[in-house]
């Protein structure tokens, strides 16, 4: 693949003029809440890597080479305690959320694959394991697009509706998806607020965004510090979009993962930020597949 056969960037976007999404029942905001399962599925020393994976991790860790098992248990927490918390916080609410699964930190853990069929979450693949996909090659990463999505197949017992990478995507990534088929969207882009189309392979191709910036990862990575300091971050966030959706209406996404948002110095901030939610009419809190749903329904690319 040569530059040439890349697409090319754009700046331009829907411009001043962003369509109308007509969100279901006339909604100022469609907010997605995603849940990023990933424990289980980070490069380690078990599982033949030569690294402990310290991503999105408390500071402090890490500095030496060999197996840091300081960094292990953290992941560990995520899937034992932190999930659980942020699952009960989004039932006493009746939230749904969407699920960025890792295949096999699903396949290590058949209740937390239980409890994503039983709160009937949708799920985006967020790959087999956290693969540096710009490293693979074109082919290993087909085959890991493959073997992902019949592992959660499997384990979920239907295939997921969208993707998106840990590491961003590769070049080959988009092609790769697409030719694979079944999946609705992908969300391996940060560039707008509002779903829009590529062309893949000459074809439409959906891409709903995704955000870094309404995102848990403000706790490691520097900025936020507490549980009210991230409720008014998306507090702050939201009364924009809602103000702004009487006339031009949005998307909003907010990422959370057990290891971070689910400890409970912190599960506070998810609390106030829902229950503000809570208090404003015409807010359409949904599923990413619905918000993919919606748009090929509503707004069929040209």
């Amino acid at each position: 693949m040569t530059d040439n056969d890349l697409p090319p960037r754009d700046f331009i976007g829907y411009g001043p003029t962003p369509p109308h999404p007509r969100w279901p029942g006339g909604a100022r905001l469609a907010l997605n809440i995603v849940l990023n399962v990933e424990e289980g599925s980070e490069r380690s020393f078990p599982d033949g890597d030569e690294m402990t994976e310290d991503g999105l991790t408390e500071g402090g860790v890490g500095g030496f080479k060999g197996r840091d098992l300081a960094a292990e248990s953290m992941f560990e927490y995520g899937a034992r305690a932190g999930f659980w918390r942020i699952l009960r916080t989004l039932a006493e609410r009746g939230v749904t959320a969407t699920t960025f699964a890792c295949a096999v930190a699903i396949e290590r853990n058949p209740a937390i694959a239980a409890a994503i069929r039983s709160a009937g979450f949708d799920v985006c693949c967020h790959g087999y394991r956290w693969e540096p996909v710009q490293l693979l090659g074109e082919e290993r990463e087909r085959e890991l697009v493959a073997k992902a999505v019949a592992s959660l197949t499997e384990t979920l017992g239907s295939p997921p509706s969208g993707w998106y990478c840990r590491y961003a995507p590769s070049v080959f990534t988009r092609r790769i998806i697409a030719e694979h088929g079944g999946f609705l969207y992908d969300s391996d882009s940060y560039a707008d607020d509002l779903p829009y189309y590529v062309q893949v392979a000459g074809q439409p191709h959906l891409v709903v965004p995704y955000t870094l910036t309404n995102n848990d990862t403000k706790f490691v990575r520097g900025g936020i510090s507490t549980g009210r300091q991230f409720a008014d971050y998306l507090i702050e966030a939201f009364d924009v979009l809602y103000r702004e959706g009487a006339e031009t209406p949005k998307m909003m996404s907010v990422g959370l993962h057990s290891r971070i948002i689910g400890h409970a110095a912190r599960i506070s901030g998810l609390e106030r930020f829902l229950d503000h939610v809570a208090r404003h009419d015409d807010v359409w809190i949904c599923r990413r597949e619905d918000i993919a749903r919606h748009w090929l329904t509503e707004h069929k690319a040209a």
